[in-house]
């Protein structure tokens, strides 16, 4: 009854962070034609601000982690943003161009043009006072319809108001009508189906989490709702003509799935994968940030089987001669946007060669062949280390003396000031995520949920897991807001405690359970959970302190509200 009762609106997402300005897409491309002058349009611009900069970046350069802020819209909302910009085009008195001529503008000193529905759109200002403009360059002389099926999100109407301030003329007819007749498939139809107790922070590329209630109900994690991140699309990938490659070493190689399963003993592990946004959604309440808006249930455990990156890295003729000169492991995944970028990451050479780093190059999940959506047939586990680095769907390994060049290794998944915005922020200024902080919260009761006075007491469960290999060897519960606490029992296996993992090999969560007596007076309870581990690493007790523009590692106290139902029959 819980999965069913779970199983409403597909969607959720956050409020946008950007700046609405009243102006709608015909206003705003009347005015763009009055603004004559260069100094005009520079003036616009500058009214408009910067927030409108960094969405059209997102749009254009098809990085949907700058913009990744779930900014789902209904099929209802995206026929009437068509609607929107035909209308426009119907009563333009723009010039008209031919493909040919679009196609022409590829450059600064040509100009930069585009297509979108028949309108013609000149980016090249946006273009050159971009940092990104290198990647916006790809869709330079052709339609934006590609990048706009993979990036749906970004298919708003405030996007399309900043996009029409651009606009200087119509396709003609005829290459409009060539445009139609090419039929684009959806780049996420051959996606796997999802267990529908999920709860969906974003449909393409696809994001979920499950339901916080049974997430501690397991301490293995079942695949079916393990937690789901994607970047895009996921790749249908044949595990006959499958092929790893290893770059970068004396004796590079290339591997089969068959031969990564027999060259290399296999080793199992019980590990928990993280989201760097898990928990976003309070920090949200605070300050609006850019990100999906993850709850408490972006975390899962499970138990992985496959080669040891160790292993294969040995074998394709790492030593100390290589060592010297490389200091990380890139990692590609198989998963492409319509350039065909793929999604990438890299990890400390150290952590990948170490026996006790205990990386690998995983073929099973809990027991079976990797599901689609966790990587298959061959992804990265990478325990004690932030979900992004955990590349699914593996193609490439590089050893190298670089990180990974990637967006999402360069451009994300890194923490800030809280006061850095996004005027000031310099992600090359900020190191990599890779180990987490401690982390803790609770999973039942929920918050908003009621217990009878009648039960005299409250059970709270939930997990605690903390980054790098350290263990939790505690969880303190509160249920006055902090002013007295309990602390919880730990439960470390499937069937109860399980021996003390070897130092710094913590890789698996801890489930907690704690029962305490309601206080006799009290209408309401605020019940709180903190973590600490072995290293004394504790949570911060408050949100405001760790708020950072991407709400990434929000790891403060978490804190449930829960009503106390009184019995009926007293009277």
């Amino acid at each position: 009854m819980l999965l069913l009762r779970r199983c409403h609106g597909l969607t959720r997402c956050g409020p946008l962070n950007i700046q609405r300005h009243q102006v709608t897409p015909a206003v705003a491309s009347c005015a763009v034609r009055l603004l004559s002058s260069r100094e005009d349009q520079r003036w616009y611009q500058r009214a408009h601000g910067p927030s409108w900069r960094h969405a059209l970046a997102g749009l254009l350069a098809g990085t949907g982690a700058v913009l990744a802020c779930g900014l789902h819209h209904h099929h209802k909302a995206e026929q009437a943003d068509t609607t929107r910009v035909q209308a426009i085009e119907k009563t333009s008195s723009l010039p008209i161009f031919t493909q040919k001529e679009v196609y022409s503008h590829r450059s600064l000193e040509n100009g930069v043009w585009v297509t979108y529905k028949g309108g013609v759109y000149d980016i090249t200002e946006f273009v050159s006072m971009h940092p990104g403009g290198d990647k916006i360059m790809l869709a330079a002389g052709g339609p934006l319809e590609p990048f706009w099926a993979l990036y749906a999100v970004h298919n708003s109407e405030h996007v399309l108001e900043m996009l029409s301030e651009y606009k200087v003329g119509e396709l003609s007819a005829a290459d409009v009508k060539k445009q139609q007749s090419v039929k684009s498939s959806d780049p996420y139809s051959s996606d796997p189906e999802r267990h529908p107790a999920l709860r969906i922070n974003s449909l393409k590329p696809f994001n979920a989490e499950p339901p916080s209630e049974i997430l501690s109900d397991s301490y293995i994690t079942p695949s079916a709702i393990f937690f789901k991140r994607n970047h895009l699309p996921v790749p249908a990938v044949d595990p006959a003509s499958y092929q790893l490659r290893v770059e970068g070493l004396p004796g590079e190689l290339t591997l089969s799935l068959e031969e990564l399963k027999t060259r290399f003993p296999k080793h199992t592990l019980t590990a928990t994968l993280q989201c760097a946004g898990n928990r976003r959604s309070e920090m949200n309440k605070v300050k609006q940030v850019k990100g999906l808006n993850w709850g408490i249930a972006a975390i899962s455990n499970a138990t992985w089987g496959g080669a040891r990156l160790r292993d294969v890295l040995l074998a394709a003729g790492y030593g100390p001669d290589v060592a010297r000169q490389a200091c990380h492991v890139q990692f590609e995944g198989l998963d492409k946007d319509v350039t065909g970028t793929t999604y990438g990451a890299s990890i400390p050479l150290n952590k990948a060669v170490s026996e006790e780093g205990d990386v690998l190059l995983a073929y099973e999940m809990n027991g079976e062949d990797l599901p689609a959506d966790h990587g298959y047939p061959v992804r990265v586990v990478v325990p004690g280390t932030v979900g992004a680095r955990n590349v699914k769907w593996l193609g490439k390994i590089i050893v190298s003396s670089e990180e990974s060049s990637s967006h999402w290794q360069q451009n994300d998944y890194k923490g800030f000031s809280p006061g850095t915005d996004w005027d000031t922020v310099d992600f090359k200024a900020a190191p990599a995520i890779q180990e987490l902080p401690i982390q803790s919260a609770i999973t039942t009761p929920a918050d908003g949920a009621a217990v009878d006075r009648s039960a005299e007491e409250v059970t709270v469960k939930g997990y605690a897991w903390s980054g790098g290999g350290r263990e939790v060897v505690r969880v303190d519960v509160s249920v006055d807001g902090g002013k007295t606490w309990q602390v919880a029992q730990l439960r470390s296996g499937e069937k109860g405690p399980e021996p003390s993992p070897p130092p710094g090999r913590a890789w698996a969560w801890k489930l907690w359970e704690v029962t305490a007596p309601l206080p006799p007076d009290a209408q309401e309870l605020e019940i709180v959970c903190k973590a600490v581990d072995n290293s004394y690493n504790m949570q911060p007790d408050t949100v405001p302190p760790i708020w950072n523009l991407r709400g990434v590692l929000s790891n403060a106290w978490h804190r449930v509200k829960v009503t106390i139902r009184e019995d009926d029959s007293e009277e």
